[in-house]
């Protein structure tokens, strides 16, 4: 496109960086909000634009998450290495005018990191910033939406006062649908469906095995994601007590050749609805008819140059063999999230009801803010329930892609490391814990997770895709063999364990090549918290076998096995003395793994404490100031890290 193109119409570029996908639904959203003030509007991945392409655009908005230990997500790494070239000049960007929003987690350090780097580079190459910028945190207590609905509203505003419309032109108004980018249509080489492909409705239970075909069991996955690799689950074992009120699954996945990968990366694993579950949605919608034809997902304006068109809500689709309206279901589209704001608008629009049509659009109303958190967040109810409810609402099938959200993997911390990486015949080896989500809500109703349930349900010798993925620990061998602290309640030991393990391989692999020698190790201490020691104490053999292996000195804080509750703060406050020698005069570095929220912070304050009180003999000692920019220090030189969820 053209600068004398963007001249004579107002158009509008959002791009978003997006691990998780809550930037990607930001984006979306204020794609739509801009699409509605009549500019011409792209939404891409950061990764599939060029830098030089945005002066093409009236206007440039960015939705930019932050992962790892201040990190670009991988969607937009490229675009961010492409801006950091030396050669650029302070000029590269003039005549760009851009806005952004970040979304990050208050309780790491590096808070908003990745947004505020790219608003800083945009600043240095000449880009104009017409509307502040805005910072979600996942530690609000309205979510994501107490800060994204004011800035969008503020953006809103901006946007009418400095772009005013021609005259006798309005902005198109909420009730009026907006055309969706992509849409199904039939394939012309679609035969009529089989018998065998109808699937009965269950009344209970997941089916996984038996009774339908294998494209549509749920221990059989052939999804083309990309960059996956083909796994088979090999143990799912719950290692919590029945008793218990948490299932925690210890589960390994191996593939047949081997594949390299580091402590603190992650498998991503994309989950599958029920088809008891897309049964009862087809059936909902009335699209039976269609359920089992074959389907292709195209651009709705087919004029559009490569340029022009939209990035496509699920990529590799077109390699999927013979996929069906039911496959798409059960395989990409989640019916069971929790549904944004967004969703509610769109489906408003499918129903010829006005009480119902009414009520959805309250819901998308911020002034309704609180009416949309308990009916939606509060209760975890889903959009399945969600159309049950809202009965009247037909979404032709056409539109299924652009009416629900994409499934997206969910990330786990490998557990595995050192000599648990291979399998016997020279494979790779995945090991996970992971937290099986149920829990009953404020109505009442029993809640799981949508990706562990689909976990939950698997027995070994299932196949899956999975995907690895980088994590942001990048502990080095140097840490690794340095003095460490590894503080990891509950599931956030997982990585931890991995760390271990493959210092206990550094270790074999030195007394190999030195016999006799000792290897140059430094101490490692592991803060460990749980419920109770009987429960939930993961690994508890294994740390007793490390200690032969490694320095390693496992403390301990268990909060339900004594009258007063004690947590890993506690106890690294206990030990202030251990803590000051191992990371103030031994230099080593601390990984703290584990829930979002409370947990790092209390660590954070508790590591503070402990430069505070010093040694042992009490001659030496830091100020609180000396203390915090002690720790800031080791955030810049990378020996505090902080990886949770």
């Amino acid at each position: 496109m053209s600068s004398d193109a963007a001249s004579q119409r107002r158009t509008a570029l959002v791009l978003y960086g997006s691990e998780t996908g809550n930037a990607q639904d930001v984006a979306e959203e204020v794609g739509a909000m801009v699409e509605r003030l009549r500019f011409t509007t792209h939404v891409s991945e950061l990764n599939h634009v060029k830098p030089e392409s945005l002066k093409s655009y009236t206007i440039v908005v960015f939705s930019v998450s932050t992962t790892g230990q201040g990190d670009l997500p991988a969607n937009a790494k490229t675009f961010w290495k492409s801006l950091l070239l030396k050669k650029l000049l302070p000029t590269f960007l003039s005549g760009v005018s851009f806005t952004w929003f970040g979304l990050g987690d208050s309780s790491y350090p590096k808070f908003n990191w990745a947004a505020r780097k790219l608003y800083k580079r945009l600043l240095q190459l000449g880009a104009d910033e017409i509307h502040s910028g805005g910072e979600a945190d996942h530690q609000h207590p309205e979510g994501l939406e107490g800060t994204f609905i004011p800035w969008l509203t503020g953006f809103r505003t901006h946007l009418v006062e400095r772009y005013p419309l021609p005259q006798g032109q309005d902005p198109i108004p909420e009730d009026v649908q907006l055309p969706p980018k992509w849409v199904l249509q039939l394939r012309e080489q679609d035969v009529p469906p089989s018998d065998e492909a109808v699937i009965p409705p269950k009344a209970d239970g997941v089916t996984i095995s038996g009774d339908f075909p294998d494209s549509y069991r749920l221990d059989n996955d052939c999804r083309p994601l990309h960059d996956s690799l083909g796994a088979t689950l090999t143990q799912n074992k719950r290692i919590t007590p029945g008793t218990h009120w948490q299932d925690v699954r210890h589960l390994t996945l191996t593939v047949p050749n081997p594949v390299s990968y580091a402590p603190g990366d992650v498998i991503a694993i994309t989950p599958k609805n029920t088809p008891e579950d897309v049964q009862s949605l087809i059936e909902m919608m009335g699209w039976q008819e269609q359920a089992d034809r074959l389907v292709s997902l195209v651009p709705r304006d087919s004029t559009l140059s490569p340029e022009e068109t939209p990035t496509p809500p699920i990529h590799d689709l077109e390699s999927h063999p013979r996929l069906t309206l039911r496959e798409l279901l059960i395989n990409y589209l989640d019916i069971r999230a929790i549904p944004r704001r967004s969703f509610f608008s769109s489906i408003a629009h499918y129903t010829t009801y006005d009480m119902h049509q009414e009520r959805l659009l309250e819901f998308t109303n911020p002034e309704f803010l609180d009416e949309f958190w308990d009916y939606t967040t509060r209760p975890r109810r889903s959009i399945l329930e969600i159309l049950h409810e809202f009965d009247t609402v037909k979404i032709p099938w056409q539109h299924a892609t652009s009416a629900f959200p994409i499934f997206r993997g969910r990330q786990f911390s490998i557990a595995s490391g050192g000599e648990l990486k291979r399998t016997p015949e020279g494979g790779a080896k995945f090991e996970l814990l992971i937290a099986i989500v149920k829990y009953r809500t404020v109505i009442k109703r029993i809640r799981e997770g949508v990706c562990t349930k689909y976990i939950a349900n698997l027995r070994p010798g299932s196949t899956l895709r999975v995907q690895l993925q980088r994590g942001g620990l990048n502990s080095s061998v140097g840490q690794l063999v340095g003095p460490m602290m590894l503080v990891g309640p509950g599931t956030g030991v997982a990585p931890l364990r991995s760390m271990l393990w493959e210092k206990a391989a550094i270790v074999k692999s030195y007394q190999e090549e030195n016999p006799g020698v000792d290897p140059p190790i430094e101490p490692t201490i592991l803060v460990y918290g749980g419920r109770n020691r009987a429960s939930d104490f993961f690994f508890e053999d294994e740390w007793h076998h490390l200690s032969e292996l490694i320095k390693l000195k496992v403390l301990t804080a268990f909060s339900r096995d004594q009258k007063q509750k004690v947590y890993v703060q506690d106890v690294i406050k206990e030990n202030s003395s251990l803590v000051f020698n191992l990371l103030h005069d031994k230099g080593g570095a601390v990984f703290v793994c584990g829930s979002s929220g409370r947990m790092p912070q209390a660590v954070r304050e508790s590591l503070t404490e402990a430069f505070q009180s010093g040694n042992d003999a009490g001659t030496q000692s830091l100020s609180r100031r000396e203390a915090e920019d002690h720790l800031v220090g080791m955030e810049k030189t990378g020996r505090y890290k902080q990886e949770t969820w």
